[in-house]
């Protein structure tokens, strides 16, 4: 798929979207359609004022060094940890100090209170500390077994 817009970084780091016949728009934004239920599927790049300026179907289909720009545009601008294991938890009431490892390394989160832990589809999780920081989930039932009985307690 050849986009009909070019994508470079200026000298202050900003993503610089370039259409035939048009001015140069700097400080264009990424921002995926489905974040944590499809995140390869459907891009949009928004302008500095918050308006669509290219709408991008399958990313995974752009030109190598496109997506390239585009995925490293998105890594610096999400986080969002995986948690792979639940180590302990302080208590089953809330709030709760849980220890887990990702897959970024081990880390202690607070979380407030059980609604925030949202469910996004069948196994799928999305917890957000007390920071606001948001821990996907991928599959609770891939979890290993100590991992699920203490997650249990909170669902």
């Amino acid at each position: 798929m050849e986009p009909d817009f070019d994508l470079q970084r200026d000298a202050h780091g900003r993503l610089v979207l370039t259409r035939e016949g048009a001015q140069p728009q700097a400080g264009v934004v990424p921002v995926r359609s489905f974040p944590l239920s499809a995140p390869e599927d459907g891009l949009s790049l928004v302008g500095a004022d918050g308006r669509e300026l290219a709408w991008i179907e399958r990313p995974q289909a752009l030109p190598p060094a496109l997506r390239a720009l585009l995925e490293q545009e998105l890594a610096a601008r999400e986080f969002a940890p995986e948690i792979l294991r639940i180590v302990a938890v302080s208590t089953f009431a809330t709030p709760s100090t849980w220890t887990v490892d990702t897959d970024r390394g081990r880390t202690r989160l607070v979380l407030k209170g059980e609604e925030d832990i949202r469910r996004l589809g069948d196994a799928a999780l999305l917890v957000t500390c007390s920071h606001g920081i948001g821990y996907r989930v991928r599959d609770r039932f891939g979890l290993d077994r100590g991992s699920r009985r203490l997650l249990e307690r909170f669902l």
